[in-house]
């Protein structure tokens, strides 16, 4: 299944705690009384945003495939939407198959900031000098150690990642920093952003990102952006 979602508390179950694979679990065992468990292609913290994450379940129900996204849409909450579903082979795996994954991070240089996009983007009131971001955004690609661009509650027992492709894009007033890499660290794109709003802002040189990068001290890096600027847009098999 394809899906956009506004993450409340996050993508895993909590209990007690109103979250995504809870809420699309409890749906679907409404429409095909099975209990089924929803493998998403990783997982989303709260407050970060999706409009490509991409989860698997088994079912025996006869529904048709075109009408499922309807149907579980129908007993979801509207923060919550199914944009498609389709068949795929049984030993297929949301998280294990995953070939790459492209998040973006919004942020709104205008002065005054915006009353409606709020919660959607991050508000950077001084003019950030975007041709020094995209100068350093290019020491990003490529696989390296991330240690430096990661938050202290990773569990991963690697930090070498692969980024395919990162880049900065200006629309308007809206500065989109995109990144698509084989996988991330916990907080790694969030505090790859906030380093790059630092360039933007005169405090780190663009060349000062290669020696971030190798030296892995998180301390090094700039600060880890909220979570409501970030959004999953593409998950790629």
């Amino acid at each position: 299944m394809n899906m956009m979602e506004k993450i409340i508390n996050g993508w895993q179950k909590q209990p007690g705690r109103l979250n995504i694979q809870g809420e699309i679990e409890k749906a679907i065992e409404e429409l095909t009384n099975e209990k089924v468990e929803l493998i998403a292609s990783g997982r989303t913290d709260s407050g970060v945003h999706s409009l490509g994450q991409v989860a698997n379940f088994k079912t025996n129900s006869n529904l048709e495939i075109e009408k499922i996204p309807y149907a579980i849409n129908s007993k979801l909450k509207k923060s919550i939407r199914i944009k498609k579903a389709e068949e795929v082979d049984e030993k297929f795996h949301a998280r294990y198959n995953c070939k790459k994954k492209r998040y973006r991070y919004t942020i709104n240089n205008s002065e005054q900031g915006s009353a409606i996009y709020r919660n959607l983007e991050y508000h950077v009131p001084k003019k950030l000098n975007i041709s020094k971001m995209k100068n350093a955004i290019k020491y990003i690609e490529g696989e390296h150690d991330f240690s430096s661009f990661k938050s202290s509650g990773t569990s991963s027992k690697s930090s070498v990642r692969v980024i395919y492709k990162a880049e900065i894009i200006e629309d308007g007033e809206k500065i989109y920093i995109e990144l698509t890499g084989n996988g991330f660290l916990y907080n790694m794109v969030r505090i790859i952003a906030g380093t790059l709003v630092e360039v933007g802002l005169g405090k780190i040189e663009p060349e000062e990102i290669k020696n971030i990068i190798e030296k892995k001290e998180r301390i090094l890096a700039g600060k880890t952006l909220p979570a409501h600027g970030l959004c999953l847009m593409e998950v790629q098999y």
